[in-house]
């Protein structure tokens, strides 16, 4: 196992200094009766329509569809005794804890993954990290009254204004079909456009080592490796999300 996951990072960090493929030379960015579109997969239906795009196309890299990435929706986890053997104490790992709840995601397995969508302590909350900016967070998926699902959107963009001109990658939110870059934590496109991405209170998550997870907390779930899901082919809908819009826009 340590192996194959040992692989996988090797040629996560290949690709990342590798030469970037532009999205717009590529021909990921097209109009459809008269709408402004964004490739999304062999689909149709999983282009994203980005009228109200913010950032610049020529600035987008990569375009690999927006289910390649196995971005979970129901992790399944183990103790940390039986996931022992499979790392070491530097092994890095995000943590989440809240009320009795304690789990943890390596940071190998986010790297396939990129997001995790999970419940913590009856919060749902989704877990993430981009090697490309070596951004690993936790965040909240409720909205006012309403729960998100995220996932990668296969795309890749970058800033020299932010975060030194390092690539970032570009979520999406299966309920509105909003794209969403973290590298500066909100929403660029869709009906969501200006609404701010929230992490989870600081107290509640933290980056740090299997390690120090075994010391401290030896109680603690721990995402099995290797998990996939059947992509869902429909999902439920958000239609007025204004109040959304009206309160966690910045």
């Amino acid at each position: 196992m340590k192996a194959k996951l040992s692989l996988i990072f090797m040629l996560c960090c290949l690709l990342t200094f590798s030469q970037r493929p532009s999205a717009l030379e590529n021909g990921k960015f097209f109009e459809k009766d008269g709408a402004k579109m964004l490739y999304g997969g062999e689909k149709g239906a999983q282009h994203f329509v980005i009228n109200n795009l913010d950032l610049e196309p020529a600035q987008f890299h990569y375009g690999i569809g927006r289910e390649r990435f196995p971005a979970l929706l129901e992790p399944e986890f183990q103790s940390v005794q039986e996931a022992d053997e499979n790392w070491t104490p530097e092994s890095r790992f995000l943590l989440a804890k809240k009320g009795g709840d304690i789990k943890v995601y390596s940071v190998a397995d986010l790297t396939r993954h990129e997001v995790v969508n999970d419940m913590l302590d009856g919060e749902p909350i989704f877990a993430a990290y981009c090697i490309l900016a070596d951004l690993g967070a936790v965040y909240k998926r409720t909205y006012a009254d309403k729960v998100f699902t995220f996932a990668v959107s296969g795309y890749t963009y970058f800033d020299s204004k932010v975060w030194d001109g390092l690539d970032g990658f570009i979520l999406w939110d299966r309920e509105t079909e909003s794209l969403w870059w973290p590298l500066i934590d909100k929403a660029v496109s869709g009906s969501l456009k200006n609404v701010k991405l929230q992490k989870l209170e600081g107290a509640y998550w933290e980056d740090t080592t299997w390690g120090y997870i075994k010391e401290n907390y030896p109680n603690a779930q721990v995402m099995k490796s290797g998990l996939d899901y059947e992509r869902p082919n429909t999902w439920k809908r958000y239609g007025d999300v204004s109040d959304i819009v009206k309160k966690y826009s910045n």
